[in-house]
């Protein structure tokens, strides 16, 4: 008589007991000072003390983020901690920007196979990430899914909760023709444009390794972590130097300003003020790479948009130019076609002038 095989979970490529390891090696290093954390690793869920004495009407800022396909090559030349920083910086400035104070985060990976080093490295790297953010990473879910990914290979993607005084909730309302529009330094691409840069590459191979700037290598310089703005924005939350902020991600200034404009005014922006970071300036040139396609598709040097009265203006400049460059590049005008309310259309921003070469 035939012996019929015999069908474990461990067969199909689940290891229960090494899953539990690792879990256990992950509540290590989540645990966190934070008082508000009422739990650790193990519980069905995760339970956070909500309590704010001082804010009189609390609102709840939601938020969810992946980093693209920039985990792609994070996975690829090892990245693994630097792409989780991309992952709750993002997160963190798509929250603060609505004049929040950002609090928890839960992530979610889905990975190929169980290897417990490379699971530690991305746990560490979002507990390090919330740490510097002054938040918690309090729990999430890890999914071995061997038919479903390639083994060794990941997809991440988090959520944030963060907390604002309702008056004091920031979200372009406040704007007022006459206003100046800032500009808050990038350090690089952040998370947006990868699918195009990773094109390039694939087209052009040996750029990988060519020096662009800094004595860095492209490819350095494309990996370097999403530039966080909380602690340079933090001191002026719930005061009334700033009227709107948007996080220029996917879209570039275009598609992420216009958010926040209200109708029947518009920001006139000036490209030949912006500091674009060599490394735009040498993607557009290898990829014959038009302005208008640019500004579209990376943040060029601006990773952030700063909307202040003409009184605060100088104020501002000076305390955010303590962590990164701070400059004025463009202005609030009437809005020389009635109606335009805010949305994704950019029609409420006009580009005058050009991108320096």
């Amino acid at each position: 008589m035939s012996q019929e095989k015999e069908f474990t979970y461990k067969n199909a490529g689940i290891n229960i007991n090494d899953t539990d390891a690792i879990k256990e090696s992950m509540g290590e290093l989540i645990k966190t000072d934070d008082s508000r954390v009422l739990n650790g690793l193990g519980p069905f869920a995760s339970l956070y003390d909500i309590s704010f004495p001082e804010i009189k009407e609390p609102v709840l800022v939601l938020k969810a983020e992946e980093p693209g396909s920039k985990q792609k090559l994070a996975a690829e030349y090892g990245y693994t901690e630097s792409v989780c920083h991309d992952m709750i910086n993002h997160l963190v400035n798509d929250t603060i920007v609505m004049g929040a104070t950002p609090l928890a985060v839960l992530d979610v990976i889905v990975t190929g196979s169980v290897d417990g080093e490379t699971l530690k490295l991305l746990v560490k790297g979002m507990t390090d990430a919330c740490k510097e953010n002054e938040c918690a990473l309090v729990g999430g879910e890890t999914s071995i899914q061997p038919q479903v990914l390639d083994a060794n290979t990941y997809v991440l993607t988090s959520s944030m909760a963060g907390i604002v005084e309702k008056s004091r909730i920031i979200d372009g309302s406040k704007i007022q023709v006459g206003d100046a529009v800032l500009a808050v330094a990038s350090n690089g691409l952040h998370t947006n444009g990868y699918t195009l840069v990773r094109m390039l590459m694939d087209t052009y191979p040996e750029i990988k390794d060519t020096i662009v700037s800094d004595g860095e290598t492209f490819l350095q310089q494309i990996m370097r972590p999403h530039t966080p703005y909380y602690k340079a924005v933090k001191a002026l939350l719930g005061t009334d130097a700033i009227h709107g902020m948007a996080h220029i991600t996917g879209g570039g200034i275009e598609g992420n300003l216009c958010r926040i404009i209200p109708e029947g005014m518009k920001a006139e922006i000036d490209l030949s003020k912006i500091r674009m970071l060599p490394l735009f300036k040498f993607i557009r040139e290898k990829g014959n790479v038009a302005d208008g396609e640019m500004m579209k598709t990376f943040n060029c040097g601006v990773g952030l948009n700063i909307v202040v009265p003409q009184a605060q203006k100088q104020a501002v400049m000076d305390h955010v130019g303590q962590w990164y460059d701070c400059y004025e590049i463009g202005e609030i005008v009437v809005s020389d076609v009635p109606g335009i309310k805010p949305s994704q259309t950019a029609k409420n921003i006009r580009f005058i002038g050009q991108l320096e070469r």
